[in-house]
């Protein structure tokens, strides 16, 4: 029987670069932030993380056992699987072609479009499943059900709320007439896709949240402050704390701003978790 997990607890990993160097991280519930100088394998870990956990999803790894990239310790014990997704900054160009010749939307043309390409149906799915919450909710018989109905949707307009203030120096607005996500601007309707890189960055990070809806589940995110305005970069782990209190933020960074609001404790240095013994 399936059961995931709340956290990760530790991630250890069978290092690939040069130095032979292992790594042995101690995680907390919360939030996690690596420091590093450029090179010396944050980006990695986070790969290796994220393959390790894929193995988990499909089933081609146990908790316990150690993949040739290390291994992950979940928290609860027993926890058979972890709800995660990993979030990719760089808003290259798409370059498969064969993935571009399957795509019927020709406005998916980079990396960042391509994650808000997918976003779409998460989110069209999120809306189904709320709408048919609340629908549970109010034909229950209970009359204590009918006040929880009225919170189900407060998430999404939580996050509604957010981008309409993130983007406000430009005067757009999220479309809530709209299931697919979309804005308004003076008198046109822009499509996601026509979002400048840091607006499609913060509009990825914050609906890959959304549509979590509020479960336990990890978070990786490798250097997210690249395009964002400094600002943004200050206030993105609160937004993602208050969107979801139950998400567990694994991410690398350069950035003194990203930790400035309280997180300086959270910041774990490469060099305090790489050692050249395998602790594996």
């Amino acid at each position: 029987m399936e059961k995931f997990a709340d956290y990760i607890q530790r991630i250890e990993i069978k290092a690939l670069w040069r130095g032979g160097r292992h790594i042995d991280w101690e995680l907390r519930p919360d939030v996690n932030i690596l420091s590093g100088i450029n090179g010396v394998g944050k980006s990695t870990i986070i790969n290796h993380s994220a393959s390790t956990l894929s193995m988990l999803e499909k089933g081609e790894l146990r908790p316990d056992e150690v993949s040739s990239m290390g291994k992950v310790t979940l928290y609860p014990a027993d926890a058979t699987k972890v709800r995660f997704d990993v979030i990719r900054s760089i808003d290259r160009p798409l370059i498969h072609s064969d993935l571009l010749e399957k795509l019927s939307d020709t406005r998916v043309k980079t990396e960042l479009d391509w994650q808000i390409y997918r976003l779409q149906k998460r989110y069209l799915d999120y809306q189904v499943n709320i709408g048919n919450k609340i629908i549970e909710l109010l034909t229950s018989g209970d009359p204590s059900d009918s006040a929880k109905a009225a919170l189900v949707s407060e998430p999404k307009k939580k996050f509604q709320d957010m981008m309409d203030e993130l983007f406000k120096d430009t005067e757009k607005l999220i479309d809530r007439r709209s299931n697919e996500i979309q804005f308004c601007q003076d008198d046109d309707i822009l499509t996601p896709y026509q979002l400048s890189s840091g607006e499609k960055q913060m509009l990825v990070i914050l609906l890959t949240v959304l549509v979590e809806d509020n479960q336990h589940y990890v978070l990786l995110m490798d250097e997210p402050e690249i395009s964002l305005h400094i600002d943004w970069q200050q206030r993105l782990i609160a937004l993602i704390r208050e969107l979801n209190p139950n998400v567990q933020i694994i991410l690398t960074t350069h950035s003194p701003a990203l930790i400035m609001d309280g997180w300086v404790g959270n910041v774990t240095e490469m060099n305090e978790i790489a050692n050249f013994q395998s602790n594996i």
